[in-house]
């Protein structure tokens, strides 16, 4: 099960807080980022994405996925029955499903863009289980999401002022 998904940037700023158990309060969850993010930003970069029993996690059999793309650090807080390349990849994935929503995306744009950010992730996750993989499947869902938003969706048919279809 996915325990959690946070992008933080190179200072340790949180950019995106997704916890997937709901026994974690909200302040303990920050603090938690916090000692994720000192997990990590000490290792270089010649060793591996992968940080295998984390203790600091309230919760057992915690392990720490991450990748970093220039200033952002994309990071999956894992249990044990998650393979950690498969994990991989879905960073992969998300990334570049955020780079083509966004056009080489940027911290700024996970920062004025967070709905988008959140719905991206909600495509690809939800409640801690994987839901979608296909990059192309979650760029369309976004695009229909979109169209939606901007009331351009061409399915809809015109309502007259008595209510009934025209």
């Amino acid at each position: 099960m996915i325990k959690s998904v946070i992008i933080i940037n190179t200072s340790g700023k949180i950019r995106l807080l997704n916890c997937y158990e709901n026994q974690i309060p909200l302040n303990i969850q920050q603090e938690l980022v916090m000692k994720v993010y000192r997990a990590i930003a000490k290792r270089g970069d010649d060793l591996c994405n992968f940080v295998d029993g984390f203790t600091d996690w309230p919760t057992p059999d915690t392990r720490i996925i991450y990748r970093r793309y220039a200033t952002l650090c994309f990071v999956f807080v894992v249990d044990s029955s998650e393979s950690q390349l498969a994990i991989l990849d879905l960073i992969q994935v998300f990334v570049e499903t955020l780079d083509r929503t966004f056009e080489n995306v940027c911290e700024l744009d996970l920062i004025f863009h967070s709905d988008k950010v959140q719905h991206a992730l909600m495509e690809m996750v939800m409640g801690g289980m994987v839901a979608e993989t296909s990059r192309d499947e979650v760029i369309r869902s976004l695009a229909e999401m979109n169209k939606l938003g901007s009331g351009k969706a061409g399915s809809a048919s015109p309502i007259s002022s008595s209510g009934y279809h025209r």
